[in-house]
């Protein structure tokens, strides 16, 4: 892997026979490390893929348009944030899994005050999920879920349900007996996408990640609560209708990004573009 900006000369792009050099994690985390937080501030960063072409999946899933350097990324994005947030078809779609404790970060998270591993919030309208996932801060208006699921019997860290004030009382109750705390963002049925980025930060969710899917990162961006954006570009092409990296209706006036950091390796670049 190089670095193509900030220009440096720091990190080698070359091992000393002429391939490539596989980073270590510390130098993905530091590369990739949250800015400074103020003690009342936040950071929401999204996480996403695209091909060549603008699609931000292939057959209804991101793998077949990643590649394992990305993937690396993505488990250390995981690996530096208090809190995932994920929509629900993204869940379905990509088949997750609870978030896990990894040794090689482990005393970086300490250092930081984290937990072994970040919560993961699935957003969803409907609360049908389906599948396994554990750790999960769950943004629904319906609060139609299956309570029984590992997601909730299971988590690592507490799991997460945010709703609005006008949920089902039975639902919210079913959810509490089963172990989550019940997060109010939202004044009637709906949650307000800026109001649940303050709700996670106001219980110690201060770094932030969302994997889409391109539904929810369009709320966030429509709601003008994303800071940093990193996207990895697939070497692909694939043509056909597949979504964007980010969906719903368009905002009225474009929002600009500064490019924070660029890397290369096998033709995949890797950027990230922060909020002015």
């Amino acid at each position: 892997m190089r670095r193509l900006f900030p220009v440096t000369d720091q990190t080698p792009a070359r091992s000393q026979d002429g391939t490539d050099r596989q980073w270590s994690l510390d130098e993905l985390a530091d590369a990739y490390a949250y800015p400074a937080l103020a003690a009342d501030a936040h950071w929401l960063r999204a996480n996403m893929v695209s091909t060549l072409d603008g699609a931000a999946q292939h057959e209804g899933r991101s793998q077949p348009i990643s590649g394992e350097s990305d993937m690396r990324i993505f488990g250390t994005l995981r690996a530096l944030a208090d809190v995932v947030v994920v929509g629900a078809e993204t869940v379905r779609q990509e088949g997750y899994r609870p978030a896990r404790a990894r040794e090689a970060f482990a005393a970086r998270r300490e250092a930081a005050g984290q937990g072994p591993a970040a919560a993961i919030a699935v957003v969803t309208a409907s609360m049908d999920l389906q599948g396994p996932a554990a750790a999960i801060a769950v943004v629904t208006a319906s609060m139609d879920l299956d309570f029984s699921l590992p997601l909730f019997t299971s988590p690592l860290v507490p799991t997460l349900v945010v709703t609005g004030a006008a949920a089902p009382s039975d639902r919210v109750a079913e959810a509490q007996a089963a172990g989550a705390e019940v997060v109010v963002a939202g004044e009637g049925a709906a949650v307000d996408a800026a109001r649940a980025v303050r709700e996670l930060a106001a219980r110690g969710l201060r770094r932030q990640l969302t994997e889409g899917g391109p539904r929810l990162l369009g709320q966030f961006v429509a709601a003008d609560v994303l800071d940093e954006l990193c996207l990895t570009i697939s070497p692909t092409l694939t043509a056909g209708g597949a979504q964007r990296i980010a969906g719903g209706p368009s905002v009225t006036v474009p929002h600009r990004l500064a490019p924070a950091c660029v890397l290369e390796e096998a033709g995949f670049l890797f950027t990230s573009y922060r909020r002015i």
